[in-house]
């Protein structure tokens, strides 16, 4: 039996339609901070933007509830803590090769390997209520997706068990970090780990998409990117394939 971080109450079910509504559904109830829940397989397993995620036995799908003292503006900086915290929870299983994708993708030798579902609930005044944080990895397994490469962890991956415990401590670390210092140590620490100055990206958003080369974060998390009109940040959308 793999133990779990201290402090966390963790539910273990051998099959839920979808992490991801559990742990929302356990929040409006008022679940309390520190929550996770871990399915060994999902039946309705949802990834961003409503897309259906493939969940076979033998990867990781795991929803935590956090309920930190931020404010809206604030929401993405914690999507961008989870990718550090996944990052480095899994990096000494996968060896080189592990890089994030802005905003919730972890990427193998440039194959989707992660994604992270960021959902939050905000009170009238602007404060975060809650934060849910939901983790698909492909330990074991690399289902197919239409337009894009993917990649599970080299053999012998990890349990979910053992995955989910290292990830839940990681999660932790850097918390504690955010909570000392601010975003600014997440955010270099996301640099570190993702796509090197410069690089050519097009990213789609609400106002269509955009390319350019990529010029770094802004304190929320917002990607910058240099384009031939001057330079934009992107606070909601995605970087293409």
């Amino acid at each position: 039996m793999i133990p779990f971080p201290a402090g966390w109450r963790v539910l273990v079910h051998d099959q839920l339609p979808s992490t991801a509504d559990f742990l929302r559904a356990r929040a409006e109830e008022g679940e309390g901070d520190r929550f996770a829940v871990l399915a060994r397989k999902q039946t309705a397993g949802r990834g961003t933007k409503g897309r259906s995620w493939a969940s076979p036995i033998g990867n990781l799908y795991l929803s935590v509830l956090l309920r930190p003292a931020s404010q809206a503006r604030e929401v993405p900086g914690w999507g961008l803590l989870a990718a550090v915290a996944l990052h480095a929870a899994l990096a000494p299983y996968a060896g080189p090769g592990l890089t994030l994708k802005w905003p919730n993708d972890l990427l193998l030798n440039g194959a989707k390997c992660a994604g992270i579902l960021s959902e939050a609930s905000l009170a009238p005044s602007g404060a975060l209520e809650w934060l849910a944080l939901g983790f698909g990895v492909n330990l074991a397994h690399a289902p197919a997706l239409p337009d894009r490469a993917t990649a599970a962890l080299p053999a012998p991956a990890p349990s979910p068990e053992a995955a989910a415990a290292a990830l839940m401590a990681s999660l932790d670390h850097w918390r504690a970090i955010r909570e000392r210092e601010g975003f600014e140590p997440v955010l270099r620490a996301w640099m570190e780990r993702g796509h090197a100055p410069g690089a050519p990206l097009s990213v789609s958003g609400p106002c269509g998409p955009l390319t350019g080369t990529f010029a770094g974060l802004d304190p929320w998390g917002g990607l910058r990117l240099s384009t031939a009109t001057g330079m934009e940040t992107v606070t909601a959308g995605e970087v293409c394939p």
